[in-house]
């Protein structure tokens, strides 16, 4: 005999048409960033950190961002380049040099491909032979006003190649206002700040610094240099603390607003888009990718289910876009 209930959630879920009219959260490729790495070499060489991943020469680069936007729909990418150590100082002098492979690249791109969006990370660690977002001082400490200059020089070298958007990932306190005041300076009202404004000190980075080479160099160095980024990078115990981060960001003329990683910290996701009006992006990190695509690779998940599980889960907890590795892919099964 029939149940008396006048409320049958089930009615909604029983069939596909009905599903898509009730769905309250979606994903389409205008909501991805897809990060990548580059290097100086003619050569484009897979990652095995990052498997499917690859460091692109700039050549390569262009004709896979090409193929990305013609065939897939994406239109925004972020760039991170492996630095050759030989260019790789304490002052971090080669992340404003005009000619270097970030300047080369985003001319490039938009002498090819005029209608993408150029993304590009602000930050030393690349550049800096310690390893570091910042300037390590004599005492082994981060000269956090000493690396906010020089990251106002990169984020002009960037913007004057023609970057649409600079991402400050530092963590320094008062980079985005600095920033904002640089690039307003020099006329670049238009270009974008897309800050890291949560990002936690996380083990889920690894893959993401193998395929740098950006880790803190504490080995054979002649200074004390910090093992760890805490001192710059939030506690992955701290929700409050982002909230704070986010309305300094806010104050200091950001466009949008991130936090990282975003799988682990859906709660900060869902916090920041309830405690702003900008735009909020989270990023999917390497760590991430890599645990999803090595359980897909040994046959324990269904990598294209647990993917689009995995971006939904984040659009839900209120992110606008995502960064993910996985975006050429996830556009693919969305067409």
């Amino acid at each position: 005999m029939p149940l008396d209930l006048p409320n049958r959630p089930r009615r909604n879920r029983q069939s596909a048409a009905i599903r898509d009219a009730v769905r309250e959260t979606s994903l389409h490729a205008g909501q991805l960033i897809y990060p990548l790495f580059l290097h100086t070499d003619d050569a484009d060489t897979p990652l095995d950190a990052l498997p499917g991943q690859t460091r692109w020469g700039v050549k390569g680069l262009v004709e896979h961002l090409r193929h990305c936007h013609d065939d897939l729909g994406l239109d925004k990418f972020v760039l991170f380049p492996k630095i050759e150590s030989n260019l790789k100082s304490r002052t971090g002098d080669e992340a404003f040099n005009p000619d270097g492979l970030i300047p080369r690249a985003i001319r490039q791109i938009k002498k090819s491909l005029p209608g993408v969006c150029v993304i590009t990370d602000v930050a030393l660690d690349p550049y800096n032979r310690d390893g570091h977002d910042g300037l390590v001082t004599d005492a082994g400490t981060i000269d956090n006003d000493a690396t906010v200059e020089v990251l106002c020089k990169q984020a002009l070298c960037h913007a004057d190649a023609g970057a649409d958007i600079v991402a400050p990932s530092d963590m320094m306190d008062g980079r985005v206002g600095a920033i904002r005041a640089a690039l307003d300076g020099q006329s670049h009202t238009n270009v974008s700040i897309m800050a890291y404004t949560a990002k936690y000190a996380s083990a889920f980075y690894g893959p993401f610094r193998g395929a740098l080479d950006s880790a803190p160099k504490t080995a054979g160095n002649d200074r004390k240099i910090p093992s760890d980024k805490s001192t710059y990078q939030m506690d992955p115990a701290n929700v409050r603390e982002a909230l704070r981060e986010t309305s300094l960001d806010e104050a200091e003329g950001a466009d949008i607003v991130m936090v990282k990683p975003a799988g682990p910290y859906l709660d900060v996701v869902r916090a920041v888009r309830e405690h702003t009006t900008l735009p909020v992006a989270a990023y999917q990190v390497s760590g991430e990718y890599l645990m999803l695509k090595a359980a897909a690779q040994s046959g324990w998940l269904d990598e294209r289910a647990t993917v689009m599980e995995s971006l939904l889960g984040i659009r839900r907890a209120g992110a606008d876009m995502i960064l993910t590795y996985f975006a050429p892919e996830v556009a693919s099964w969305l067409a």
